[in-house]
C-alpha cells in the first residue's frame, strides 16, 4: 500500500528537474499524477517513463489554462487531492538594476501562478468535499535576504504569506496549505543563477553537501501524505541548515 493510492495529483513545472522527481516519487506512491509545464518533448518524456503519469501542457500565469487543466482532471478522474506549485523561474539582478518587465515576469510566474493553482484546486477540492493538501514550492530566499535576488525573493516571501492565509482559509474544508524552503538544489536554476560553482557553495552549507532533488521531493511527498494530517500553514526548510 502505498501513502498515495487512489490519489490525484498535479505538479506544475515537473517536465524535467525538482518536478519530475516529485512525479516519480508521488506515482511510486500509489497517486496518478498529472505532469504539467510549457516544455512539451521533456514533459511528454518524462510522463511516458513513470507509471500512473501523464502530461498536459498548462502555462501557470493563464487563468484559462488554469481553469481548462483542472476541469480536465477532475472529469477524467473524478477527483484532485494534490497540487504542488512546484513552477518556477530566477532572475538575478540588484535592486536598482532590475527592469520593470523582467520584475513582471517573475512576479507572473512564481508569484501569481502559484495564487491561480491554489484558487483553482482549492474551488475543485471543496466542490468534491474530499479534503486536499496544496504544497507550494518557496525558498531559503522566502526566508532570508539573498543578494542580488529582488524580484525572485519577493515572490518567494509572497508564496510564504499566501500559504499561511490559504491554510487559514481553507482548514475548515480539510484542506492542508504548506510550503517547502528549499535551499541550494542541484539544478537547472542553481546554474541560471549563476552559481556554478557547487563545490564551493557546498563548503557554506553545515551539512557540507548540495541539495538533491530528492531532498525537495521526499518532503513533498510527506506533505501530501496522510502523514503530514496535522501540518498546516508552516514552512519546513529543506537547506542542509544554511537558514536558522
Amino acid at each position: 500500500m502505498g501513502t498515495l493510492d487512489g490519489k490525484v495529483a498535479i505538479i506544475t513545472g515537473a517536465a524535467r528537474g525538482q518536478g519530475a522527481e516529485e512525479a516519480r516519487l508521488f506515482a511510486g506512491a500509489g497517486a496518478h499524477v498529472v505532469i504539467t509545464d510549457v516544455l512539451d518533448e521533456p514533459g511528454e518524456r518524462t510522463a511516458g517513463s513513470i507509471d500512473g503519469a501523464e502530461y498536459l501542457r498548462l502555462d501557470v500565469t493563464s487563468e484559462e489554462g488554469w481553469e481548462r487543466v483542472v476541469a480536465d482532471v477532475v472529469a477524467r478522474h473524478g477527483r484532485l487531492d494534490v497540487l504542488v506549485n512546484n513552477a518556477g523561474i530566477y532572475s538575478g539582478g540588484q535592486l536598482v538594476n532590475v527592469r520593470t518587465e523582467e520584475w513582471d515576469r517573475v512576479i507572473a510566474v512564481n508569484q501569481t501562478g502559484v495564487f491561480l493553482g491554489m484558487r483553482t484546486a482549492a474551488r475543485a477540492m471543496i466542490a468534491a468535499g474530499n479534503g486536499g493538501s496544496i504544497v507550494n514550492i518557496s525558498s531559503i530566499a522566502g526566508m532570508m535576504g539573498i543578494f542580488g535576488g529582488t524580484a525572485y525573493g519577493a515572490t518567494k516571501w509572497a508564496v510564504r504569506g499566501m500559504t499561511k492565509v490559504a491554510a487559514k482559509e481553507l482548514g475548515r474544508h480539510g484542506i492542508r496549505v504548506n510550503s517547502i524552503h528549499p535551499g541550494y538544489i542541484e539544478t537547472d536554476m542553481l546554474s541560471e543563477a549563476g552559481l556554478d560553482d557547487q563545490e564551493r557553495l557546498a563548503r557554506t552549507v553545515p551539512l557540507r553537501r548540495m541539495g538533491t532533488v530528492t531532498d525537495i521531493a521526499s518532503m513533498a511527498l510527506f506533505l501530501a501524505g496522510e502523514t503530514a494530517a496535522y501540518c498546516t500553514g508552516q514552512e519546513f526548510v529543506v537547506d542542509g541548515g544554511v537558514w536558522g
